[in-house]
């Protein structure tokens, strides 16, 4: 795929130079017990909570199954990057993860995946100790060893890593499909919000018309 004097992001995927990719999916920030919410009272659960667990519950996790049925089919790389240190005590992980108190220890159930999208055999898992799984992995790399050019994003929170992946994909050269309805964050304002936010650097495709698209071009 020559992208060399194109003038719109609104480009068909090619499945041969596409991947998509799961951001933070896991069971750290995806879960009741997880991490991030298991010291949370039950009372936030479900008030300042309730509208992110139901919107997974409801949309972005049927949406993101469909997707990942869908490009495997297609032939299309599958990957996923979760937060996760590359040390049990976190000591790798970024100062920003420091702060706000963010560790999900090496090799723990907080970093796996969802079971609901679990990785295949041969997929690629890439742990982050970075808001940017540009920053703090070896993504990029990776994506031009693949023939990656058209990068699809899914994943949570819609406004945090999701976005700082739309932008660094972008700056980095890459096409970039988000999906709005495989995203999810704590607040329909919030999601709105981010994805005025960068429509500058993304196209933006729902579930539906996205499967669509690839089904034609198979």
């Amino acid at each position: 795929m020559n992208t060399d004097h194109l003038t719109t992001r609104e480009v068909p995927l090619e499945p041969k130079s596409s991947a998509l990719l799961f951001i933070d999916v896991q069971n750290f920030s995806c879960r009741r017990d997880g991490g991030e919410f298991k010291d949370v009272p039950e009372s936030e659960i479900t008030g300042k909570f309730g509208y992110y667990f139901e919107r997974l519950r409801s949309a972005a996790i049927p949406n993101m199954q469909r997707l990942q049925k869908a490009f495997r089919a297609a032939g299309i790389e599958v990957l996923y990057t979760t937060i996760e240190s590359l040390t049990k005590d976190g000591r790798d992980r970024s100062l920003d993860y420091k702060i706000t108190g963010f560790n999900v220890p090496k090799g723990s159930w907080d970093g796996k995946v969802i079971d609901e999208i679990a990785p295949g055999e041969d997929e690629i898992v890439l742990p982050k100790g970075s808001s940017s799984v540009f920053v703090s992995t070896h993504i990029d790399y990776l994506l031009r060893n693949l023939g990656v050019k058209q990068l699809v994003l899914v994943g949570v929170l819609t406004d945090q890593c999701v976005e700082s992946a739309v932008r660094d994909a972008c700056d980095l050269g890459y096409l970039v499909t988000l999906v709005p309805d495989a995203c999810a964050t704590m607040s329909e304002e919030r999601h709105q919000n981010t994805l005025r936010a960068i429509k500058g650097y993304c196209r933006q495709v729902k579930t539906d018309a996205l499967i669509a698209e690839i089904e034609k071009r198979n």
